[in-house]
């Protein structure tokens, strides 16, 4: 503020005047000089500042040398405070505003410094110019300072609600007491809690298990921790007295407990609270926590420490019953699945089972491996209505059942037909899915029946992914009581290498999505995965199940075939054509060009695909099935491949002069004509027609071994 006059836009001098002679001072000025309470006068045209002796107290002036220049009283001022006041004052005049309130320090002789307020009137002529000011100015120390207290107290205590609140919301999503330990430990955990260190011990036998730790702590100290209930130790005697301790410095806490003493310059904390977790009167442990800058406790910070403590012992224990109802969950669907899958001969076989987590809400999900005459095997995977341990129980006596059908040997149809009527007889109203399969894996022949129940999927040892139409039946139960226990068998090929699918719903259903597209991820992660039935069993269950398999149970089975790799120098390859498939032509024409390129023989590889075409096209478009492929090279007596097409029709293909204008009867002609040898072999239920390219073998017995036509398509 400076002298000039007439501030009516410039810099204005402080609001605040009299002139020492009180000419303009009332009778009311003894009672507000007793209050710290002034008044002033500032004659904007004249540029004077009077202020009565009041007034100039609350300045901290001397009457005697005011001089009532208007830059005398803010001359003291800090230039922060000078500029705020000037900035105050030129806003009230040139706005037109009639009054202006304004709060600054004043520095006193005494080096402490005063809280002042002026409320001031602005007199203004009738053209709206101000020519004078009037108002009081008075102490007002006393008032902020208590406004300040009011608001540092306010900020306290939201401070605390926010604690409360992110700490009860915290520990409401908590459900196991890993989930407990998570939220204090993890991001925010310690900001959340308001400290900067922490320790949470667990009462387990009469001995103390600290589960988390975080920040500065006692207990990361060696054998300061984990071990017998100590009353020695600061946590130790906090849970066996039940009592809180609050220390407020390391002299104190080492006092206390002395065996501290040697660790005390390690110890990076000021103050601490030992807090009980006590729920239903039952002590759950301890929680401990450090402070670096606070030194003293109020009583609001107590009660907030044990309301803290109150809040995580509720969710220890809601936890604790959680966990060990779903140990107990599990450990009972675990009892009635079996207890381990026998190695098989030519394949692997790996199963996984993941219960929900619902506490006690057991599934009705299993899985089987079944031993059968002939080296042969069975596998199963089904779920029973519901979760509960009824459920659990019909899923024990139904797999027993089931296992026994099949162990007797009988066909795959006639195992779900008994399974549904021993449902069915059961005292119950509950019904089941399933889908079960007999495979031989010398012949790689396995035939699948389903009841109600998600079909198998085939990873192809390219790593495309089939999904095989098998016809179904209903689910088992509901097929007797209603008379309809056909379950139509489909018999499908696994190719050396190729791997088999058989899933219950858990892994693929979604809340509030669609099952295709459940389904199309299975699909989408079996072809991405690893080869090895184990590796692609650990596999689904880290993609899939931590999405899905929070909500039902999942039973899984995964069974690949041994591939048939051959040798460097004799390669070999398998790979199943599925009838129903549109890809699987191109893509075998395309595996084998692939193959030989990679072989060094692909000069080969243009007659190899059109005869693979040839060969595959009469299977698929004169039988019933699907085909075969193999590709291998025969190294001796000389480097050629031979190539081979296996079918389930026992009608053997004949050669035939087709007429100008047939589209069909060129294929034994055309094999004839770019083969070094072929020829016909019946296998088992079929037949493979097979044929050798490559440089002629010494032994010139090549027409030979072409079969004499049989009657065929």
């Amino acid at each position: 503020m400076t002298d000039d006059p007439r501030r009516t836009g410039s810099k204005a001098p402080p609001p605040l005047r009299s002139d020492g002679s009180g000419s303009s001072e009332t009778g009311t000025a003894e009672r507000l000089a007793m209050n710290r309470t002034g008044s002033f006068e500032w004659d904007l045209d004249a540029g004077t500042l009077d202020i009565d002796e009041a007034g100039l107290m609350v300045f901290g002036l001397d009457p005697n040398t005011f001089d009532s220049r208007p830059g005398a009283v803010v001359e003291q001022l800090d230039p922060s405070e000078r500029a705020r006041l000037d900035v105050t004052i030129d806003e009230a005049l040139s706005s037109g505003s009639s009054s202006y309130s304004v709060h600054f320090q004043v520095p006193l002789a005494d080096g402490t410094r005063q809280w002042t307020h002026v409320q001031a009137r602005i007199l203004r002529s009738e053209d709206g110019r101000a020519h004078r000011v009037i108002g009081v100015v008075r102490d007002a120390t006393a008032e902020v300072t208590h406004s300040a207290f009011v608001q540092d107290l306010e900020k306290r205590r939201q401070r605390q609600t926010n604690i409360v609140e992110r700490t009860t919301s915290a520990m409401s999503r908590a459900v196991t007491v890993d989930d407990v330990t998570a939220a204090l430990t993890g991001p925010g955990g310690l900001a959340g809690l308001g400290s900067d260190g922490l320790a949470l011990g667990l009462v387990e036998n009469s001995a103390l298990n600290i589960i988390a730790l975080s920040g500065d702590s006692v207990e990361v100290l060696g054998g300061l921790g984990s071990g017998e209930l100590d009353a020695n130790l600061p946590l130790g005697d906090t849970i066996l007295s039940g009592k809180p301790r609050f220390i407020t410095s390391l002299d104190s806490l080492i006092r206390r407990y002395p065996v501290l003493e040697p660790h005390m310059g390690r110890l990076k904390f000021r103050a601490a609270a030992y807090l009980p977790l006590v729920a239903q009167a039952r002590p759950l442990g301890g929680l401990a926590l450090f402070y670096r800058e606070r030194t003293v406790f109020s009583a609001d910070e107590r009660i907030l420490c044990l309301g803290l403590a109150a809040i995580v012992a509720q969710s220890l224990q809601r936890a604790m019953l959680f966990d060990e109802e779903r140990e107990f969950a599990t450990g009972l669907q675990s009892a009635m699945l079996p207890r381990r899958i026998h190695d098989i001969e030519g394949g692997e076989i790996a199963v996984r089972y993941h219960a929900a987590w619902s506490g006690r809400q057991v599934g009705g999900d299993w899985y089987d491996v079944i031993a059968l005459p002939n080296h042969r095997f069975g596998v199963v995977v089904g779920d029973v209505q519901g979760h509960d341990t009824h459920a659990a129980a019909i899923m024990g006596q139904l797999r027993i059942a089931l296992r026994a059908y099949a162990a007797e040997g009988h066909p795959p149809a006639t195992v779900l037909a008994r399974a549904s009527r021993f449902l069915a007889e059961l005292d119950t109203d509950r019904f089941a899915t399933c889908a079960y399969a007999q495979v031989d894996l010398a012949t790689g022949t396995v035939r699948v029946v389903r009841a109600g129940h998600f079909g198998p999927l085939i990873r192809h040892t390219d790593g495309r992914v089939a999904s095989p139409q098998v016809r179904g039946g209903l689910p088992l139960g509901i097929s007797t009581t209603f008379k309809d226990e056909e379950f139509p068998e489909t018999r499908l090929d696994l190719v050396p290498g190729e791997t088999l699918v058989l899933y219950t719903d858990g892994l693929v259903e979604e809340p509030g999505a669609d099952i295709d597209s459940g389904v199309a991820t299975l699909v989408h992660e079996i072809s991405n995965g690893p080869a090895g039935a184990e590796a692609l069993a650990d596999h689904l269950s880290d993609r899939l199940w931590e999405r899905w398999g929070s909500g039902d149970d999942v039973a899984l089975l995964v069974l690949r075939r041994s591939p048939d790799l051959g040798s460097p120098r004799a390669p070999r390859l398998h790979q199943y054509i599925h009838q129903a498939d549109p890809e699987g032509l191109s893509d075998a024409r395309a595996i084998v060009r692939q193959a030989l390129t990679d072989w060094d023989m692909a000069s080969l590889a243009d007659d190899a695909e059109l005869v693979t075409g040839e060969l595959l096209v009469n299977v698929l478009l004169h039988t019933e099935g699907g085909a075969v492929l193999t590709l291998e090279v025969l190294p001796e007596p000389v480097r050629r491949i031979r190539l081979s097409v296996q079918d389930r029709s026992s009608v053997w293909p004949r050669r035939r002069t087709p007429g100008e204008t047939s589209t069909s009867g060129r294929g034994l002609l055309l094999l004839d004509a770019v083969a070094t040898r072929w020829g016909i072999e019946p296998r088992g239920e079929g037949k493979a027609v097979w044929c050798e390219m490559g440089p002629a073998s010494p032994d010139p017995a090549t027409a030979a071994t072409a079969v004499s036509a049989a009657p065929g398509p």
